[in-house]
């Protein structure tokens, strides 16, 4: 696993093969850089679509629709929601592995969404600065070639360790429907007594969901702020693969 992106120097050294370097209108060099490869921003897309899909249909599970008139042969509107949960879940769960495979496959900003390496004091440094620039504190960001370490230490906690954790709890509580003896409760049926019982990992699963919810209102605002107001390209980086540096000041 690799340390947080490097600053500008490690970029000007890994150009994009075959992309040359272009200019602003101020004449200043833009380097264009290949960060993430089709399988990450494939995964990217998904993973945003499912969760999307799981946190509406997780909702109106937790907090049911009215009940709905006439016989209820006539109607599964529940059952449909259910069932359009589970796939996304199957979908989400099987990408996140997927994810997990292809860090091992990848270049190295594959890894970085799966590091946190907390005991390099250039991660620190950044990560301060990076919280200053977020915080309107400083006029002038740093410039990293993947995610910054501000960005990489939300990633790690809530899309690693919380996908991770909404895996685990959401097939807890597929297996009992599965029942006893199927292979989501060999493998996670153990989580509901660890965490106090059926009605606990259901709070917590749910908890869970508005979590997510917040860190993608936090990521979806500070992606567009940054690729309008920072030095380099965010949304066309994870749409195509290349990221553009504005300038050629490597701080």
């Amino acid at each position: 696993m690799t340390d947080a992106s490097p600053a500008l120097p490690a970029v000007a050294s890994t150009p994009a093969a075959g992309i040359p370097a272009e200019r602003d209108p101020a004449g200043r060099k833009l380097t264009t850089v290949y960060v993430y490869e089709a399988p990450v921003r494939l995964w990217h897309w998904v993973n945003a679509l499912s969760i999307v899909v799981l946190c509406i249909t997780g909702y109106l599970i937790g907090s049911p629709l009215p009940t709905l008139s006439g016989e209820p042969s006539a109607h599964y509107l529940m059952g449909t929601i259910r069932f359009i949960h589970f796939s996304a879940a199957y979908i989400f769960a099987v990408g996140f592995v997927g994810r997990i495979i292809w860090a091992f496959f990848g270049n190295s900003y594959s890894r970085e969404l799966f590091t946190f390496p907390f005991w390099r004091k250039s991660f620190w440094r950044g990560l301060f600065v990076e919280a200053q620039w977020y915080a309107f504190l400083k006029t002038r960001p740093l410039k990293f070639t993947g995610h910054n370490p501000l960005a990489q230490t939300f990633l790690f906690f809530v899309m690693v360790l919380g996908s991770a954790f909404m895996i685990g709890t959401g097939f807890a509580l597929y297996s009992e429907g599965e029942g006893l003896g199927s292979w989501q409760d060999k493998l996670f049926g153990w989580i509901i007594p660890l965490l106090g019982g059926s009605l606990s990992v259901h709070t917590l699963h749910h908890l869970g969901m508005w979590v997510i919810i917040l860190f993608v209102i936090i990521h979806v605002y500070s992606v567009v702020r940054e690729d309008i107001m920072s030095r380099q390209t965010m949304i066309s980086a994870i749409t195509n693969g290349y990221r553009t540096f504005r300038d050629d000041d490597p701080e």
